[in-house]
């Protein structure tokens, strides 16, 4: 930080995802799209939810949490991203640099454990039925997401505090269209290995044992399901889980293809297209996901319409 005071420079220049004229503005318009689903889909979730009495549930409860987060992802990264690939100018400020950094990996690590919170209220539901009101109360709920918030915020101070030692004496250029770390690594001059390391384990640990929960708890639920007799049993026990097994899969192979690997292996043209993927475009498909294959969630739309006068008779 110090090498910054001396060289007068108090600010990144973010290169962005290409240099081509035509492809910005395609690329500004193809997000802007997602950007505004992405927006409409998680507010239409949150207040669906919120609206319908029906859906007081635990599992909604995690669910209108996950689309806050994907709502906050879109806020964080996007508009700056539109910016860059509208105008000529691809500097932020050292301060917002590190900010925006901070609030992604807080709202990722965050997300890990609510996936996994979800995964266990679904491992409930299903292998423990005649005690789940009692065992998902309010108050473990509230737990539970206040426990991955307070991870997240962990995660995200200790690897601010660690990239903010690094010295960046060679250049100041991003080669990436959002602050991330792997790209700011690659600009510092002093060794590094002790950061790397750090972040990895933070990284690492966040994934791991997020996703030891949700695989202990969905092959508990898939020996449950193998238990029942019936075959309407079974497809309608899975198709509790489907949804979220969809999101977390998607989710988890993304962020360990981007993140889960030392920072000599980092490829610009890979890593900004599943970077893509994961800021931008996966924000806009867990509302997909959790509304389009849920059919409580199309009800619960049809009864808010209903009770709010938009439509007169829905089939």
């Amino acid at each position: 930080m110090n090498t910054w005071n001396d060289t007068n420079l108090s600010f990144f220049i973010l290169t962005g995802l290409t240099d081509s004229g035509e492809v910005q503005l395609a690329l500004s318009l193809l997000f802007l799209l997602i950007y505004l689903i992405s927006e409409l889909g998680n507010l239409g979730m949150i207040l669906i939810i919120w609206l319908d009495h029906q859906l007081h549930t635990p599992m909604y409860f995690f669910l209108s949490q996950l689309s806050f987060l994907d709502l906050c992802y879109s806020n964080v990264i996007t508009p700056k991203t539109l910016v860059n690939l509208l105008t000529s100018s691809k500097s932020i400020s050292y301060l917002g640099c590190f900010t925006q950094l901070y609030v992604f990996i807080l709202l990722s690590a965050t997300e890990c454990f609510l996936l996994s919170s979800m995964a266990y209220d679904r491992y409930i539901a299903i292998c423990n039925p005649l005690h789940y009101p009692v065992i998902m109360s309010p108050r473990l709920c509230r737990v539970l997401l206040t426990g991955s918030y307070m991870v997240g915020f962990l995660d995200s101070f200790v690897s601010n505090l660690c990239m903010s030692r690094l010295h960046f004496c060679n250049s100041n250029i991003i080669h990436h269209f959002f602050c991330d770390t792997s790209p700011i690594v690659i600009l510092s001059c002093n060794d590094t290995y002790f950061i790397e390391m750090m972040i990895m384990f933070l990284a690492g640990s966040t994934v791991l044992i997020s996703l030891i929960i949700i695989c202990v708890s969905y092959v508990c639920i898939l020996f449950t399901i193998m238990k029942i007799s019936s075959t309407s049993g079974k497809q309608k026990a899975f198709s509790t889980c489907a949804s979220h097994l969809l999101g977390v899969t998607i989710f988890y192979a993304t962020v360990i293809f981007t993140y889960l690997k030392p920072k000599k292996s980092y490829s610009l043209g890979k890593d900004q297209v599943a970077s893509v993927f994961y800021t931008i475009v996966i924000p806009m498909l867990n509302p997909l996901i959790y509304s389009l294959r849920n059919k409580e969630v199309k009800n619960a739309f049809i009864r808010v319409m209903q009770k709010r006068g938009g439509f007169r008779q829905i089939k």
